[in-house]
């Protein structure tokens, strides 16, 4: 049970959302975007957060959107981890979502709330960041489309009364060759004390991580150094952990020594693979 009251509103078009929006924002009240509701819910439950206006947007048929053209796969920010995942199309985005909660939460969660939820781990942040993904906001200034990363700096940062339409990811990418290691204390489905995700584009290694710091991070510092093949595997992972942008984090699920342990065996595992690989 929530414990206060709020105005519910479920809008069927993006101006209607503005509207919405400009409508509460005038009357000196906060409103909210609503996908999944998982973390808004329990988040309200326990008063941690008071919104006057929840806006569901779950009927907007643009947030709804997943599917392919000749360049983009365009995934809207209602869809749930499960849909994506279900749908195959972009193989590393869908193994992320698997590991992200139990199956009945993924069929909640929606991209858009992962990416905006406070949680810091944001895992489906990784597979975007790699793949030179752009997104579609709408706000108080109107549709703008720009590249993922413009908005992301380990968490999404939008304008005021801006929000998340859709997730456009290059058709490169989509069969690309990729991995996914997560690591996690104790169940396959956890927060993770390490996630390396990675894509390869014309055999360069691409790499993003989660869980080793305190919100989601790509490095071009990393990646030189785990590109130079005149390192061994060891050296370049020991190199990697000291660019990190920040101290490990520290948490109950795992210490900051052990997180940077299992941080360079994770990326000696995905670099004697590719290494084998390519032998």
């Amino acid at each position: 049970m929530i414990p206060f009251d709020f105005v519910y509103c479920r809008p069927d078009t993006l101006n209607e959302v503005t509207d919405t929006f400009k409508r509460y924002q005038n009357e000196n009240k906060k409103a909210i975007c609503y996908g999944g509701g998982s973390e808004i819910i329990t988040m309200c439950r326990v008063s941690s957060i008071h919104p006057d206006v929840v806006v569901d947007i779950k009927n907007i048929p643009e947030c709804r959107v997943l599917e392919k053209d000749n360049f983009f796969l365009n995934i809207g920010a209602a869809c749930t981890l499960n849909q994506i995942k279900e749908s195959k199309l972009f193989p590393l985005l869908g193994l992320a979502c698997g590991r992200i909660a139990d199956h009945t939460n993924q069929c909640r969660i929606t991209l858009g709330g992962n990416l905006c939820g406070t949680i810091i781990y944001r895992e489906t942040s990784l597979p975007l960041l790699l793949s030179d993904a752009e997104v579609t906001t709408s706000g108080l200034d109107g549709i703008r489309r720009v590249p993922f990363q413009n908005i992301f700096d380990g968490r999404v940062r939008l304008k005021e009364g801006e929000w998340i339409v859709q997730v456009h990811i290059p058709v490169w990418a989509l069969q690309a060759r990729h991995a996914h290691i997560k690591k996690t204390t104790q169940e396959k489905i956890d927060y993770p004390l390490v996630n390396v995700t990675a894509i390869w584009k014309d055999d360069v290694l691409r790499t993003a991580f989660s869980g080793i710091c305190s919100r989601p991070f790509r490095s071009s510092q990393i990646e030189a150094v785990l590109n130079d093949h005149g390192l061994s595997p060891e050296i370049r992972a020991e190199k990697a952990a000291e660019l990190l942008p920040e101290p490990p984090y520290h948490d109950v699920e795992g210490s900051s020594e052990y997180r940077a342990f299992v941080f360079r065996n994770t990326l000696c595992e995905l670099l004697e693979a590719w290494q084998n690989d390519r032998a």
